[in-house]
């Protein structure tokens, strides 16, 4: 079975590592990588809740991927977990926007499994940790600087992003903004309407009154000239 040419980190994280003699070396646990030029050079995996170590895989060592297996060649570096933390790495970061403030965390990224070159990062607004949080895109280029715990980007927010995936929180906001959008433009239709009822009414009302105002003029005209008529001793 082919590898994928892609793949996101927390899909590899959640796949069981297996070895040729069906050996079990547990589930996935973290990264290992190298931030300066953005690539992935392996990860770990730890084999049990009571072990202490930790199993050092790097990414040429797999062989074939199937279900939610991932089976390895050759034999795993062994470290502690002490060890391992020392390693850099950007997930979790803090990212910081052009004007210094934090708007969101590192949550995952998307690497070509023949290279290990990092695609772009996917950011949480808060902790990356809660089920089914919205995922925002950010590409290499938008990185200006990291730092331990730190990347800085050139966007302001979050909304300068592409949204990948979407949370149920953030659909319902989405949602309920556009029916309130809808409404205030229900509204202004129907106050629009009303106004041009109003005065399309007050015109039919002033003509209504120049019509009557020119009947009794007329009446009036008729009656003086009648008036005239009877005054006058040559008619």
């Amino acid at each position: 079975m082919k590898l994928p040419k892609e793949f996101l980190l927390s899909e590899l994280l959640s796949h069981n590592v297996k070895g040729n003699a069906s050996l079990n070396f547990g589930v996935g646990e973290n990264v290992w990588m190298h931030p300066p030029v953005h690539r992935i050079l392996g990860w770990y995996s730890r084999p049990s809740n009571l072990d202490l170590k930790r199993n050092v895989w790097k990414l040429n060592q797999i062989s074939q991927i199937i279900d939610n297996d991932i089976f390895i060649k050759g034999d795993p570096a062994i470290s502690d977990l002490s060890t391992l933390n020392r390693f850099p790495s950007l997930i979790e970061a803090k990212l910081v926007n052009s004007e210094g403030s934090k708007i969101g965390v590192i949550a995952d990224f998307l690497f070509e499994t023949k290279t290990g070159n990092i695609k772009f990062y996917l950011i949480s607004r808060s902790n990356p940790k809660i089920p089914g949080s919205s995922r925002w895109k950010l590409n290499i280029e938008n990185i200006v600087d990291q730092q331990p715990g730190l990347v800085f980007c050139s966007c302001i927010s979050l909304e300068d992003l592409p949204l990948v995936k979407s949370s149920f929180k953030y659909k319902f906001l989405k949602k309920g903004k556009k029916i309130i959008d809808r409404f205030d433009d229900m509204k202004n239709n129907a106050t629009t309407k009303l106004e041009d009822w109003l005065e399309e009414d007050e015109d039919i009302n002033q003509k209504s009154e120049f019509n009557q105002n020119n009947f009794y003029n007329d009446k009036e005209e008729v009656r003086s000239f009648r008036n005239k008529r009877e005054d006058d001793p040559w008619i």
